[in-house]
């Protein structure tokens, strides 16, 4: 499982990509312009983000650009669009981007793009060296806290500021159980608030409710707690 960022201003293409990357049990995040997809890569650092050529405040070869000239192109980026030339390809893949998809984009083609650019991203990865600490045990339980708002859930989940997460588990089923947590809390404090909570977390409110109930979030406890 990839963190993909998934780039474009059109709303039923940010969904259908997200459809397809989701099932494929992949982490994906959108933004519909520069602005965003700017904030997403400081924030979630994708390994691997699909861009869109024509954007309405700054176009995706200009911000290719800027995250090339600033280093901040450490993952491959595959572009996309419906109408460019072939020279803005060829100037795309100049500035680094790792390939080019022409709208509509096939599933066969998007797979296969992702694919590979993802398996360019572990290559250009440094390898970590590995230590090896006999006098310390592993760490094998973290405790998050989350927020000053203490206030339980219900009976039998604890405070809901506070929660435990047991890391010797499968990545994916780790990540789940924090991504539960983090969207019940903000659920709780902003007392169910769909709009807010939105705003909070910075996901648009159509992929929330998908997140939330992909996670298997009770909807209704932050507004039966009245927190």
């Amino acid at each position: 499982m990839a963190n993909i960022l998934v780039v474009d201003d059109e709303l039923g293409i940010r969904d259908l990509l997200w459809e397809i990357l989701n099932d494929e049990g992949h982490n994906v995040e959108v933004a519909e312009n520069a602005a965003q997809a700017r904030a997403a890569r400081l924030r979630d650092r994708p390994d691997l983000v699909l861009l869109d050529i024509w954007m309405p405040d700054t176009d995706g070869v200009t911000l290719l650009k800027e995250w090339s000239s600033t280093g901040a192109l450490t993952m491959p980026v595959i572009m996309m669009s419906g109408h460019a030339t072939i020279d803005t390809a060829v100037e795309a893949t100049k500035i680094g981007a790792l390939a080019f998809l022409e709208k509509p984009i096939t599933l066969q083609k998007l797979l296969k793009a992702v694919e590979q650019g993802l398996a360019r991203g572990m290559a250009r990865k440094p390898v970590e060296p590995l230590v090896v600490a006999h006098a310390t045990p592993p760490v094998t339980e973290m405790t998050v806290v989350m927020g000053a708002a203490a206030t339980a859930l219900s009976a039998d989940t604890g405070p809901l500021s506070q929660q435990s997460f047991m890391l010797d588990k499968p990545l994916r089923e780790t990540r789940d159980e924090f991504e539960k947590a983090y969207f019940e809390y903000h659920l709780a404090k902003e007392n169910g608030s769909m709009t807010r909570v939105a705003e909070k977390t910075g996901l648009e409110r159509t992929h929330l409710y998908r997140k939330l109930k992909q996670l298997g979030v009770d909807l209704t406890r932050g507004k039966r707690n009245g927190v």
